[in-house]
């Protein structure tokens, strides 16, 4: 994983949206099993404390299992990995809505463009 943290917001949510990101992609796909909150923190160069409480977070979300002695693993639980994937989506929209609009142009606006460049991938 690429652990790359800004002054912007607390470590540990960053975490959690770098361990998203994982899931999204697949680095970390349904039921496989995570490294211990010691080897996720020295990869990532941060105390032990705040791995833990990014991933205790991404348990009461549902994306991680504790499963005790034996560690964690991602959910298999398609609905909550289907609300996560839309939840990054919109607000990747939402992103890209705001940048559109300081150019004044309107969402509708960037939708033809978007298409249009997926119009010409097509040809």
């Amino acid at each position: 994983m690429n652990w790359k943290f800004t002054g912007d917001r607390p470590v540990y949510q960053q975490i959690m949206a770098t361990i998203r990101g994982a899931i999204l992609k697949g680095e970390l796909p349904p039921g496989r099993k995570i490294p211990s909150v010691r080897d996720l923190a020295a990869e990532a160069q941060v105390n032990p404390n705040t791995m833990q409480r990014a991933l205790t977070e991404l348990e009461r979300e549902g994306l991680l299992i504790s499963g005790g002695t034996s560690g964690r693993s991602v959910t298999q639980e398609e609905s909550v990995l289907s609300a996560m994937r839309e939840a990054a989506l919109r607000e990747l929209a939402v992103e890209c809505a705001e940048k559109f609009m300081v150019f004044g142009i309107t969402p509708t606006q960037a939708a033809r463009l978007l298409q249009s460049l997926d119009e010409k991938k097509e040809e």
